[in-house]
């Protein structure tokens, strides 16, 4: 059966924006061991030094706590009001605290709040305790959900990030768990965003400076030991464009948060994310053999957005192919072809076009006419 590729490419994409291209500078020296700056919404990575490597994520590590209960209570298998029972083993533990008492019964919220603004490693653990059994069991379960997320160069020895001889993430790791909290569970997302937070009578502040100092700024975590150095998790949102910045090894909470800053402005500064597509858009419509119709239309499978210099999008080149023959029958949301986004220099973005509606098979004489058609070809 004959194949034939169709293409149709776009000389440039205009958009509303008319302001000229900004010299996009290099990033920032930052004084870091590692750092990794990512567009939220495409996953772009716009800066980064030592990204992948392994290092130690200290409280960050919290993080991959919190989404895994997250996930279960988005599945109903926990919920917030449920009684978690503080074990001793719980409430030996070292560092940040929430001062939760063994024996007692402290409700999840609670507890996730605890975790969340406190970096309590009494809460984590007892939140651990609630969905592997023990410690020891959740671990398991992170460090089999990790790979499963894309996290390449993570590996995990406890729940609340205390040094471990395997214990390891790495920038770029802790940037995509970022960004899926944050598009998984916008409801609980917003958590990392409180002040402080008050429990037993003891009052806390939440560690992240940057919630005080940048008001777009909204998350997400800090992590500190003494081999670890100071590292920090943000993530600010500016008109319709949301950055995730991670820094790790700095030497003092002023220079977390000052690298942080940095990258987010040099992020916000020189790049911005701009709409290609949307989802219902019409870009194709090839020519279906054996089918009720002619043609059937074809359009992204999601709204395509895409990360470029300030004042580059009108370069924006897209390229939409289609393997042929289409043959009916043909399902709604089917694969058909793929959306292709290029800088000029490099493709940026790949998004599959799928059929916006279905083409039933045609009657036996239209099935016969086009085989004979699909033959001679």
């Amino acid at each position: 059966m004959p194949s034939r590729l169709i293409s149709l490419v776009a000389c440039a994409f205009l958009v509303s924006a008319a302001h000229a291209a900004v010299p996009i500078p290099k990033p920032p020296a930052l004084d870091a061991r590692a750092y990794v700056l990512v567009d939220h919404d495409t996953g772009r990575v716009l800066a980064a030094d030592k990204g992948d490597e392994k290092m130690e994520p200290a409280s960050i590590t919290k993080l991959m706590t919190g989404y895994i209960v997250f996930k279960a209570l988005q599945e109903k298998r926990i919920g917030l009001d449920d009684p978690v029972t503080i074990s001793e083993h719980a409430w030996k533990a070292e560092g940040s605290r929430t001062f939760a008492q063994v024996g007692t019964q402290i409700p999840v919220t609670v507890l996730v709040k605890g975790m969340i603004v406190q970096s309590g490693n009494d809460a984590t653990i007892a939140l651990a305790e609630k969905l592997g059994g023990t410690e020891d069991g959740f671990v398991q379960m992170m460090n089999a959900i990790a790979p499963t997320m894309g996290l390449k160069n993570s590996h995990f020895d406890n729940s609340w990030g205390g040094p471990g001889p395997t214990h390891h993430m790495s920038a770029q790791d802790i940037a995509t768990l970022s960004r899926a909290l944050i598009r998984e569970f916008p409801e609980w997302y917003k958590w990392y965003s409180i002040r402080e937070f008050e429990w037993n009578g003891i009052k806390q502040q939440n560690r992240n400076g940057l919630l005080a100092r940048d008001p777009t700024v909204d998350g997400i975590k800090t992590g500190h030991t003494e081999s670890a150095g100071y590292c920090l998790a943000s993530s600010a949102k500016r008109g319709n464009m949301r950055l995730v910045a991670v820094v790790l090894g700095t030497k003092s909470f002023k220079a977390r948060e000052d690298a942080s800053a940095a990258l987010l402005n040099y992020g916000f500064t020189f790049f911005e994310t701009v709409k290609v597509k949307s989802a219902g858009d019409v870009v194709l419509k090839p020519e279906v053999y054996k089918g009720e119709l002619d043609r059937v239309t074809l359009v992204p499978q999601r709204d395509v957005w895409v990360t470029v210099g300030r004042g580059t999008a009108a370069q924006l080149k897209t390229t939409a192919t289609v393997k042929e023959p289409v043959i009916a029958p043909i399902k709604p949301g089917e694969v058909l072809g793929e959306l292709t986004i290029s800088d000029g220099k490099e493709v940026i973005a790949k998004v599959p076009l799928v059929a916006q509606a279905a083409v039933p098979e045609g009657g036996w004489w239209t099935r016969m006419v086009d085989s004979i058609s699909l033959w001679m070809e």
